[in-house]
């Protein structure tokens, strides 16, 4: 294979400096809070790409530029940009790169309507459930100045994502690889082949940063490995990821990390029971203020 087919293929990662000093974070954004934020995005920005009737290869690429957005000192900012804008403006840059053009209307009415407290079927959104009855169109629906003026906004964020990540909105993704290797191992069960889907596409929700730390090929493996043996199946004997240039070390490592995944989010939604996670750039300042106020109360 060419240079130019491997680089197709794989990703450019994060470095462990980005990993552990973000911009967030030197702007005062607790590393928790921070997470929470960056994970209710992935969600949103999933929720809202299923809506839109995008694929989910559109989807997990918007999801992988989202996150990259906020990695590093010279990512962007929790306390500058909204949470919400930059899951619209990767959302619609994606799709505009792609066979799924969407209109910038349809996605800022999507996104009306998942970020109302009211109409919203987003745990961390809207508390109080989905309403019963779907909104009625007028609510969530954007008047013509509102829409000009959020149009301008979601422009503007895509621009700056362009130029923080260097115009690089290259993605390679690990579902049709792990596709592969399941053909190359013999595993043709379609049940297996299910299971490692659910289990890359979980994934893009990782706080762990899962697709940012690791290449595609380590994803699809690690996917492999816990399907394989959750539906019992056996594939090949001896080290069979070391064919596909994983180590055990890394597979451990992955695989640690997606099982995880489950009881994350059971302790989020725990944690955030009852409020709403700040979308929004005031509402973050908000709850940074109350957690401060809370703390010099004890």
């Amino acid at each position: 294979m060419t240079a130019t087919g491997l680089k197709q293929l794989s990703n450019a990662l994060a470095t462990p400096d980005q990993l552990s000093n973000s911009s967030s974070s030197i702007d005062g954004v607790p590393s928790d809070l921070e997470t929470s934020i960056r994970v209710a995005g992935a969600q949103l920005t999933q929720t809202a790409g299923v809506l839109l009737g995008l694929s989910q290869d559109n989807i997990s690429q918007a999801i992988v530029i989202f996150t990259r957005f906020w990695l590093g000192a010279d990512g962007g900012s929790l306390r500058i940009y909204s949470t919400k804008d930059v899951s619209a403006a990767a959302l619609y840059m994606t799709a505009k790169l792609s066979f799924q053009p969407t209109s910038p209307r349809s996605v800022l009415n999507v996104y009306t309507l998942l970020c109302s407290s009211d109409t919203s079927p987003l745990w961390f959104v809207n508390p109080k459930g989905a309403p019963d009855e779907a909104p009625a169109m007028e609510s969530y629906l954007l008047t013509e100045g509102e829409y000009q003026f959020a149009r301008l906004t979601l422009l503007r964020i895509e621009s700056v994502i362009l130029r923080i990540l260097g115009f690089d909105t290259h993605v390679a993704l690990p579902h049709t690889i792990a596709l592969t290797y399941l053909q190359t191992l013999g595993a043709t069960r379609p049940a297996v082949a299910r299971r490692v889907v659910e289990h890359l596409n979980a994934a893009l929700l990782s706080p762990q940063l899962l697709y940012v730390t690791h290449q595609p090929n380590a994803l699809a493996v690690a996917a492999i490995y816990l399907a394989a043996r959750e539906e019992g199946i056996k594939l090949v004997d001896g080290n069979w990821w070391e064919v596909f240039d994983v180590d055990r070390e890394e597979l451990g490592f992955l695989v640690v990390g997606m099982r995880s995944l489950e009881g994350f989010m059971r302790r989020e939604m725990e944690q955030w029971k009852n409020k709403t996670i700040p979308l929004v750039v005031d509402d973050l300042d908000s709850e940074i203020e109350r957690r401060r106020m809370m703390v010099e109360g004890e």
